[in-house]
């Protein structure tokens, strides 16, 4: 059985670019990204850090010698955000400025002064949108629950709903329809661990994703996980994985964390999940006719 996943909604991109670039790069975007517009790269961090930009967009017409300076801090930085130099003019000082952007770390170059250039920018930042750990732990969830019920699937689904909609498992059953009662019982009943562990295991997926980025303190992560505060997400990474914020950053990126979420939460658990209903009961043959279960 093949599921579909949440939608994802629109990357939003922190750039510095010209005026007239700005202009083009709204227009080019509509529906696929919306923009921040910043000056400098200081503030483009600041977007990073607060969580209010998934990618960058740099002018190379605006990357002068001070500004590289910036850009190769924001690289190093934040490794994990999608990163693009823009093109769109040719002049005498062009080419060194270019050969000056590359020495920053910045690997990804798109010349617009082609208007193919401008697909290829939308599909670019589309697909590195693509490559967010939801989208990671979905496709991978995907195939190992391919046999399962589907309302088994929109459980897993829906643990990697936006972190404030999803925030506790009373959060989860409303989202799902179901009693936050009804659910635990039948996970108990089924022989699963707890719809608790599934969820909190499942936000530190995405926190180690958020980690992977040298440029986010824990304080920084906690805000973007929507903890109460760096304490609170200590005590959570401790409970749930025995380590510190600063070990379980040591030991886990993104993808680490998700074969972590698979080994103890779902290929021990494939019987049982195959035929699991945590929403909506089965339907069962009793005298010829089928009955709620």
């Amino acid at each position: 059985m093949l599921h579909s996943t949440v939608g994802i909604p629109p990357l939003s991109v922190a750039t510095m670019l010209t005026p007239a670039e700005r202009l083009r790069v709204d227009a080019a975007g509509e529906g696929s990204y919306h923009t921040v517009h910043r000056d400098t790269v200081a503030e483009m961090i600041q977007d990073l850090k607060q969580n209010r930009a998934s990618a960058i967009l740099l002018s190379v017409s605006c990357c002068d010698r001070d500004a590289r300076a910036g850009v190769a801090t924001l690289v190093r930085e934040f490794p994990r955000v999608p990163t693009v130099a823009l093109l769109t003019q040719n002049d005498h000082s062009t080419p060194k400025a270019m050969l000056s952007l590359g020495t920053t770390g910045v690997a990804q170059l798109v010349d617009v002064r082609d208007a193919k250039g401008w697909g290829e920018l939308r599909n670019y930042l589309v697909a590195s949108h693509g490559e967010d750990i939801k989208r990671l732990s979905l496709g991978q969830l995907t195939m190992d629950l391919a046999d399962a019920p589907t309302d088994c699937w929109r459980f897993f689904e829906a643990l990697f709903l936006p972190i404030n909609e999803a925030r506790t498992v009373r959060a989860l059953a409303r989202h799902l329809e179901v009693s936050s009662s009804t659910m635990m019982s039948r996970f108990f009943r089924a022989r699963l661990p707890a719809p608790k562990r599934y969820l909190s295991t499942a936000r530190l997926i995405r926190a180690a994703q958020v980690l992977e980025n040298p440029g986010l303190s824990i304080a920084n992560a906690a805000n973007q996980l929507d903890c109460s505060s760096p304490q609170a997400f200590g005590r959570h990474v401790r409970m749930l994985m025995k380590l510190t914020p600063v070990e379980f950053r040591q030991r886990y990126d993104g993808a680490g964390m998700l074969e972590y979420f698979r080994h103890t939460l779902v290929l021990p658990y494939l019987d049982q999940l195959r035929t699991f209903h945590p929403i909506s009961p089965p339907l069962v043959a009793s005298q010829g006719s089928y009955l709620i279960h």
